[in-house]
């Protein structure tokens, strides 16, 4: 494939065209083949904001590291309301302005920025599979601190694509994290200096993008300064999972009389497989459980922490997000730190057992799923009545 003249499809360039020429109120929302999301949030016919991404919380972290340097991110508490929109980053940021911690400016800058980012994950993706667009109005943001326009950013991120190519970087995905595998290696090749830079930083912690905002530098001459060690096989990129915030329960009335809880528990299955989600919806449902699917590795985390569900079943090989990191992210908020979550996965060896209980699992399924195993891990972990009901176990297919 040619990298000479750069282009997004014809598809999503006259979907901004046309967001423009309307004047839109609402969401664009670009999926690509792998699962990858973009929400743009269009005010007047001008992006406002834009959401979405493999890493939406380091973006944001890197973001207020280099626009407001004066904030301590990792002291900020979000509630579950907060976290549960789509745009919670910027939300956060129309807070920080109403408490007079950060400017408008400071707002216009972390704006155009992220647009950027995702204007150029939009073009290296687009430059590899295909995506597709759709228009929604269900939210619209009311009050825009910053307008961009789509023309100057396309342009942009065409020209930052043309770079980012003729410098041979065509395949290096800047939310990678490299690490040092070769380090006697590289040792014989640079000063003491430098390898100790490289020892420090170059971790598997922080991703090209991370890097680049800690070494007070440009994505471009970062990525360029390691693609030398990256193809002798010094170096490699590696992927790493998001940096959630702190999320924290809102603090309960001491005085109140606690409420007796009558509903059924809820159970949640995060799969990507229709099938699955049906099987095991049968089966809860007709236990007298309430039930939710998420097929949507993206949504899971919103989700789940809007839902609060009861138990997780987690499938272990999903697009964009693996079940691994997911469970990780949900270990990390206070209220999921005892919810059981149990692992779905097809290949039930010990090294994936391992790595479950590493990132934090209370149990493990394996595939095809089947009433009596479901129903047994259930009882296992909720305080539900052991006594069968109407489960159809002929509809239980192998998966």
């Amino acid at each position: 494939m040619s990298h000479q003249n750069p282009i997004v499809s014809n598809t999503i360039l006259n979907e901004f065209k046309t967001c423009t020429q309307l004047q839109y109120n609402g969401q664009l929302s670009i999926k690509s083949s792998k699962g990858h999301q973009w929400i743009f949030y269009y005010r007047l016919g001008r992006i406002v904001w834009a959401t979405g991404g493999i890493h939406p919380f380091r973006r944001w972290r890197r973001q207020m590291a280099q626009h407001c340097p004066e904030i301590d991110v990792d002291k900020i508490r979000l509630s579950y309301e907060d976290i549960s929109r789509d745009y919670w980053d910027y939300h956060l940021l129309e807070i920080l302005y109403k408490k007079q911690k950060i400017q408008r400016e400071q707002i216009h800058s972390i704006v155009d920025s992220t647009i950027a980012e995702l204007f150029f994950d939009l073009a290296q993706e687009a430059d590899f599979t295909s995506v597709t667009c759709h228009r929604s109005q269900q939210v619209i943001l009311e009050m825009p601190m910053s307008f961009t326009s789509a023309d100057v950013s396309l342009k942009q991120m065409q020209e930052s694509w043309k770079l980012w190519s003729e410098a041979g970087l065509t395949n290096l995905y800047p939310d990678l994290a490299p690490v040092l595998r070769k380090p006697e290696q590289l040792q014989q090749l640079v000063s003491s200096a430098v390898y100790n830079n490289f020892v420090t930083f170059i971790n598997g912690k922080y991703t090209l993008r991370d890097l680049a905002v800690k070494m007070k530098q440009n994505l471009l001459p970062v990525a360029r300064s390691l693609l030398p060690y990256i193809l002798k096989g010094i170096i490699e990129l590696v992927e790493v999972p998001d940096l959630p915030l702190t999320v924290v329960e809102a603090q309960k009335n001491p005085t109140a009389t606690p409420q007796k809880k009558t509903t059924a528990p809820l159970v949640a299955c995060v799969d990507d497989s229709p099938q699955v989600c049906k099987i095991l919806e049968e089966i809860l449902t007709s236990n007298g459980l309430r039930f939710i699917k998420i097929q949507d590795a993206v949504q899971a985390l919103p989700t789940l922490i809007q839902d609060k569900p009861d138990l997780i079943f987690l499938d272990l090989m999903m697009p964009v997000a693996s079940g691994y990191e997911i469970c990780t992210q949900l270990r990390r908020i206070s209220s999921f730190a005892n919810t059981p979550v149990i692992i779905l996965t097809g290949n039930d060896g010990l090294l994936d057992r391992v790595r479950a209980k590493v990132a934090g699992s209370t149990d493990f399924l394996a595939k095809p799923v089947a009433s009596d195993k479901v129903m047994g891990i259930v009882r296992k972990y909720l305080p539900i009545p052991a006594a069968s009901t109407k489960t159809n176990t002929s509809k239980l297919q192998s998966l």
